[in-house]
């Protein structure tokens, strides 16, 4: 089987590698319809490319961001298409980060896209249940038009670097809570702060916070006012600093914050959290719960609540067992259900029997 991998979508990115990744280990062939040209010239050349592929291959998958492609790709071929949505435009860009007004007309113009892309799709890929049942809500889609595939990660890149117990020496109780991520809504990265303050008079529980975004102003704002001694902003790092921050991490964070969004999201940050092996905390939510379970593989907390995640904090600083047995839990939770081959194999079992050719 041929797959045409088509768009404008960047092959490194997170998502995209992992569905190409776990294509070939089926043993798929892709052939990339691919432009980075800027403006309307990315079209044209997306024409002149998929011309000369036009007969070779059986099914198209419209990679990420492919909002914009859609109505391109049906121009272009009769063939099923499949649209990897990875999540709405509209809800993160008005709902999320209320970056656009609700109601304004560029909220209408993302509806649009969400709304149209999915009706020209004859499959849409989304990573959560929730994740579906709204789409079926929001842009009155037929629930049996899409395929769950969860997000995974680069696991020649995220992998246990440390065993659970290597990362110090015996002399050393130091506990390192890590985050990582875009600061925008969704993240609450407010209550982490928070959660550093009032954690404050235990010497040995340390904080490091990583990345930048919206928010970066507002978050340094709180954190020069509450000022917590144990909590270190290092803005955004390298590749391979972020993996030496994760692999001496005793404790890594999810998601925290008061967003609609956060409900239907499990975040690219905690896939690549498990794949190193850590114990993880994150805000409890529905889409969170279809692939963990509470105390088991995770430890969830109440959303925009500090002292609940503080709560949890430390009694995983405390508890070195427990946090060795999440972390054991979660990297067999990792291995069992979203290494590239597994989630990819997932897809095509669920889409073979409509539009896969055999």
């Amino acid at each position: 089987m041929k797959i045409c991998y088509f768009g404008i979508y960047k092959a490194n990115y997170n998502r995209n590698k992992v569905l190409m990744k776990g294509l070939t280990e089926n043993n798929v062939d892709i052939l990339e319809c691919n432009s980075q040209k800027q403006g309307v010239i990315k079209y044209f050349d997306l024409i002149k490319k998929h011309w000369k592929i036009r007969k070779d291959y059986d099914v198209m998958i419209v990679g990420f961001p492919g909002w914009q492609c859609m109505i391109l790709a049906r121009f272009l071929t009769r063939k099923k298409i499949i649209f990897d949505a990875f999540f709405s435009i509209y809800d993160a860009m008005v709902c999320d980060r209320q970056s656009i007004k609700k109601g304004s007309w560029k909220a209408g113009y993302f509806w649009l896209l969400d709304w149209l892309s999915c009706r020209l799709a004859d499959k849409i890929l989304l990573d959560t249940n929730e994740h579906i049942k709204y789409f079926v809500d929001e842009f009155g889609n037929k629930k049996d038009k899409f395929v769950k595939v969860l997000i995974g990660t680069d696991e020649n890149k995220f992998h246990p670097i440390f065993g659970v117990s290597e990362s110090k020496t015996d002399e050393d109780d130091k506990i390192i809570v890590e985050f990582h991520g875009s600061f925008i809504p969704i993240q609450g990265i407010q209550y982490i702060i928070q959660a550093a303050k009032k954690l404050e008079k235990y010497s040995n529980i340390k904080f490091v916070i990583i990345g930048s975004g919206q928010k970066y102003s507002e978050m340094m704002k709180l954190f020069h006012e509450i000022s917590p001694t144990n909590l270190i902003l290092t803005g955004r790092v390298s590749d391979k600093e972020l993996l030496d921050h994760i692999g001496h991490a005793d404790i890594c964070l999810g998601i925290f914050g008061n967003s609609s969004r956060r409900e239907r999201v499990i975040p690219n940050k905690i896939y690549e959290v498990i794949a190193m092996k850590k114990a993880l905390i994150t805000t409890d939510t529905p889409a969170i719960r279809e692939l963990f379970t509470d105390r088991k593989d995770i430890i969830l907390c109440r959303a925009v609540d500090s002292q609940d995640l503080a709560d949890k904090i430390l009694e995983l600083a405390k508890n070195k067992n427990l946090r060795n047995e999440i972390a054991n839990n979660v990297y067999e939770v990792f291995k069992n259900n979203c290494l590239s081959k597994i989630i990819v194999k997932d897809m095509l079992d669920e889409c073979s029997m409509e539009i896969i050719p055999k």
